[in-house]
């Protein structure tokens, strides 16, 4: 036996496309690079397009319609294997396109061998790609208001409770704490905006570009789209195979989902700490230590708070990789579906169990009570009130300085203090101070508009509530 036999795979079928070579692939080729291991998760979308290009072609002329009907029974019995677990991938047919192909010959025989009529696999994973992020983007958006509901029950449950709000990481103003759940309910709001406006890219139909010219045969791209539901068709033939854009937009939103999902993880583990004490994590949502019989340990949010890394290194990942390719379709984009699956996976996963996690968490009320009666938080309610008797906001700041430092030396808190006390450092200041400086009275001034007052806050609820749909 020859070196190079030791080396190749003598026995394997030829490949469709190795008409112009005089050897068979390497073994090590085969392996490297094949990617039926994680692209066989396109399997759906890539019989759902083989479907509609193959009814494409029929009522075009371009094969029979009786080979058509042919084809669309050997595509469904080729589902129904995959889904019934019976199907074999086999890595030498390199992805799921030559896999099905392959099958769907051996099932149907020549008839088979005509489905791939003016197409090209470049067009064809451009189509399972935005099959496929077209599904998970409705997906995601659907986990997005799971999430922002479970806030709002939370916030619900606990309307009235005032806590600490921080500037870094200090205490600096009083607010509800439906307040602060509200804000997350804003952020992942615009999550789902971004998912929905990325849409309108990811569903362009591709289909009809072949390998980057487009083909001279006489097919109807409008139909394909029509028959996936596409609302329009890529315009620039060279681009539709280069183009990965809309993959990488996706990936950035998500990014900022993730992002979203560690800083609330980052104060889910701060809050459930002793030091914090805000908030009860369910055991069923913790897990304990192997030599510490006490602990009672934060996992959820602590993965989600890791998980983050990965995700926003996918995107970095694809970024890097489209960066340098030269039009049109290069091998490397082979490379662009692990990170985007890997993304799908952990961002879905992340999202379903931190709605499940915010069902069964309850804050600590009694603790944020006394948070809330330390600190001086009301600082900027007593400036607010010289304000409102003619003083200038710079002098009214001073003054209140000047008070707060009496406050560290004596001991005392604001509301502790007694009128003459407070007197001393304005005589504007009268009897009906004391109303602005209690943590409800703080919070209830807040009435600008988005503040956290109590009818804003209710009026917020309520208008969430309404949107999402409960």
């Amino acid at each position: 036996m020859t070196e190079h036999s030791d080396h190749t795979d003598q026995s394997a079928p030829a490949k469709p496309w190795g008409g112009r070579f005089q050897e068979r692939t390497a073994l090590s080729v085969e392996a490297f690079t094949a990617s039926i291991h994680f692209d066989a998760r396109l399997y759906r979308h890539d019989l759902n397009g083989s479907r509609a290009h193959a009814k494409m072609l029929a009522r075009q002329g371009l094969i029979s319609h009786q080979d058509g009907e042919l084809i669309r029974q050997g595509l469904d019995e080729i589902e129904s294997e995959i889904e019934a677990g019976r199907f074999v991938f086999r890595p030498e047919w390199e992805d799921i396109h030559m896999n099905i192909e392959k099958a769907l010959v051996e099932k149907i025989g020549a008839p088979g061998e005509r489905l791939h009529t003016a197409r090209s696999r470049n067009d064809q994973i451009a189509l399972d790609i935005r099959l496929y992020l077209r599904e998970e983007s409705g997906r995601l958006i659907e986990l997005l208001l799971s999430l922002q509901r479970a806030f709002v029950r939370l916030a619900e449950r606990h309307q009235d409770v005032i806590m600490p709000g921080y500037t870094h990481l200090q205490r600096a103003q009083p607010v509800l704490a439906a307040h602060h759940l509200l804000a997350y309910v804003e952020q992942f709001g615009r999550d789902r905006e971004r998912l929905a406006d990325g849409l309108k890219r990811i569903n362009v139909m591709p289909l009809g570009a072949a390998a980057l010219a487009g083909t001279g045969l006489p097919i109807d791209r409008e139909f394909v789209a029509r028959e996936l539901g596409f609302p329009t068709v890529t315009k620039n033939s060279m681009d539709t195979v280069a183009d990965r854009d809309f993959a990488i937009e996706f990936l950035a939103a998500c990014t900022l989902i993730q992002l979203h999902l560690s800083r609330l993880s980052e104060e889910l583990v701060l809050w459930a700490s002793e030091e914090f004490s805000f908030v009860r994590l369910a055991d069923s949502f913790c897990t304990g230590s192997s030599i510490m019989p006490q602990k009672k340990n934060p996992d959820i949010p602590e993965l989600i708070r890791g998980k983050t890394g990965r995700v926003a290194g996918n995107l970095v990942s694809l970024i890097t990789l489209v960066k340098g390719l030269p039009m049109t379709y290069n091998r490397d984009l082979q490379e662009d579906k692990e990170p985007i699956f890997d993304t799908v996976d952990t961002v879905s996963a992340s999202l379903a169990i931190m709605a499940e996690l915010l069902d069964h968490l309850e804050f600590n009320q009694e603790r944020l009570r006394r948070c809330t009666r330390g600190g001086y938080m009301t600082a900027t309610d007593l400036a607010d009130y010289l304000v409102k008797r003619g003083l200038p906001f710079r002098q009214a700041h001073a003054v209140v300085g000047r008070t707060v430092a009496h406050g560290l030396s004596a001991g005392r808190e604001l509301e502790e203090m007694s009128l003459e006390e407070l007197r001393q450092f304005s005589p504007l200041i009268e009897d009906d101070v004391f109303a602005v400086l209690s943590a409800r009275g703080s919070v209830n001034s807040r009435i600008s508009t988005g503040g956290t007052a109590g009818p804003n806050v209710a009026a917020a609820l309520k208008a969430a509530a309404a949107e999402l749909g409960m």
